[in-house]
């Protein structure tokens, strides 16, 4: 018979560790410094998106590099190419992360994406030709797609339920301030005579990098991914430094045995589909690799894979990229010139990034579904707003210069919208739906998603601005409906809940047999008749 120890562990609701949202930051110093550190990784990211903007546009730069001039022939192609590459690069860098993040350990993967960055951005520094400064934002981009994937899959494995959405939106808050800082710099360095202008702000973004590199080491492991690899007594020693707790606090013991739990019953249910993989060979191992990413797609996983691919799908077609690419032509068919066109677009980023500060209170005070639906519905009313009147008035601002600025002002408005929702939120929730042994591959897999649907609205955009109009307005804002209602029917609500807790959340554990076999080794893991050292 279990003690009434055990059976506290195993039946009753799990009592929390402190408040939660914004105010639990200040009862866990510890995880949030973690979490803070290791976004450093999505300031790189928003950085290196950002700083080509003002770049492209300089005489200095220009003159380096005549093939993207304007007034070079095929121009256009060839400037897409050497943004694009970044995206294309960071695909490749996604794809590679979740294996990594298996393999080395969460933090370690990050240490070498941090190199394979940095190797990208002295390339970057040094180019003396197009081929060069293209392959540079290629390797950079594969360093920028791993850490995308594998810093928010870090947070969310160290961070306790109650403030998990809050620390995850550091992922997004720290894009958007790269790309701010990225804006700002180069707006500074564009007045520096000779080639300085555009290499320094290439070699400023290596600082950051070697910060998180050399800084990441003495960070401690994932208490989930050590329990993955048997470090049992490991992870609880980590999970209790992380909670600030001894490691004999019931709330620390509970999650330390949900953690193993959940772990032991993934290895069982993978070694039951996979039994003819189990002999350690290279062959076997190579094919356990295939087929565990085909698991993510299988009977208990393929919801959340859906949730996690589709709602990056949605964050890039509810129209962020196009609204950011067609503001600086909107300013200036206002009559404003080119000072003031570059400055309202550097101010449309900081408008994002008041946003997303938003939902560090928002995330998990009201849910993740609240955020989206909400959000969701705002940026189809600004994206409806917009289509009108630039089909009204579209050709002719000079005349309606106030109708020109409730354009604008709602391109201001649907920038803080999505800043406030769609923003972070897809960064949150891919990192905590996936079960253990497949979260670096769910992850992965979506961070994909993200990059290759980038890629897209970055082709079809030009041309649908161009020559439509108000049509590409009125195409983002069915988007957002549609996003809406993707929302509403697929997404579940995760907010306060464990890592272990979302085969409830998503009820693909269906099965009895299955239920009573996680109910099992719970209570085989509370009484202590698995590996791992009790607490005391």
């Amino acid at each position: 018979m279990r003690s009434e120890a055990s059976e506290e562990l195993v039946g009753l609701a799990r009592e929390p560790y402190g408040p939660g949202g914004f105010q639990g930051l200040f009862s866990n110093h510890y995880v949030a410094m973690c979490a803070t550190f290791a976004t450093i990784g999505g300031l790189l990211f928003g950085y290196d998106q950002g700083v080509i903007s003002v770049t492209l546009v300089m005489d200095q730069f220009l003159d380096t590099f005549p093939r993207v001039s304007d007034t070079a022939s095929g121009a256009g192609f060839w400037k897409g190419l050497m943004t694009a590459m970044l995206e294309l690069g960071a695909l490749i860098g996604a794809l590679f992360a979740g294996y990594l993040a298996d393999k080395l350990s969460r933090k370690y993967s990050i240490v070498v994406a941090v190199i394979v960055f940095t190797i990208g951005s002295i390339l970057q520094t040094a180019a003396v030709d197009y081929g060069m400064l293209t392959v540079g934002r290629l390797i950079g981009g594969m360093g920028i797609g791993a850490l995308a994937c594998i810093a928010p899959l870090y947070v969310s494995e160290i961070a306790p339920p109650e403030i998990r959405g809050t620390l995850l939106v550091l992922q997004e808050f720290s894009i958007v301030f790269g790309i701010v800082i990225a804006f700002w710099t180069t707006y500074g360095t564009r007045y520096m005579a000779g080639q300085w202008s555009w290499r320094l702000p290439f070699l400023i973004q290596m600082i950051p990098g070697f910060i998180l590199g050399a800084g990441i080491v003495f960070l401690p492991f994932s208490p989930r991914w050590l329990s993955s690899k048997g470090r049992d007594d490991e992870a609880l020693q980590v999970l209790g430094k992380l909670r600030g707790l001894p490691t004999t606090d019931p709330r620390v013991d509970r999650e330390w045995c949900e953690i193993r739990a959940e772990v032991a019953f993934t290895q069982e249910v993978n070694r039951e589909k996979h039994l003819n993989l189990q002999d350690g060979s290279r062959a076997s191992n190579f094919k356990l690799e295939v087929a565990s990413w085909a698991d993510c797609f299988r009977h208990g996983c393929w919801k959340r894979t859906v949730v996690g691919v589709g709602i990056m799908f949605f964050q890039q077609f509810v129209g962020i990229n196009a609204l950011i690419y067609y503001a600086p032509s909107l300013f200036g068919t206002l009559g404003q010139e080119y000072e003031m066109q570059l400055l309202l677009s550097g101010i449309i980023n900081c408008t994002q990034l008041v946003g997303v500060v938003t939902s560090l209170w928002t995330m998990d005070r009201f849910g993740r579904r609240p955020l989206l639906l909400t959000g969701a519905g705002l940026m189809f009313i600004c994206h409806l707003i917009i289509a009108i009147l630039v089909g009204k008035y579209g050709g002719r601002w000079a005349d309606y210069a106030t109708e020109g600025w409730a354009a604008v002002a709602f391109l201001f408005f649907y920038m803080f919208s999505f800043g406030a929702t769609w923003g972070p939120v897809p960064w949150a929730i891919p990192s905590e739906i996936f079960p253990s042994s497949l979260r670096a591959k769910g992850v992965a897999l979506s961070t994909c998603s993200n990059w290759f649907n980038n890629f897209i609205i970055g082709l079809i955009t030009p041309p649908l601005v161009q020559n439509t109009g108000y049509g590409a307005y009125t195409f983002f804002a069915i988007f957002c409906l549609l996003a809406f209602v993707f929302t509403f029917f697929c997404i579940p609500e995760t907010a306060g809940k464990s890592l272990e807790q979302m085969d409830e959340v998503f009820k693909d554990v269906n099965s009895a047999e299955e239920e009573a076999r996680k109910v099992r080794i719970m209570g085989e893991i509370v009484e202590g008749k698995r590996d791992g050292v009790r607490s005391a």
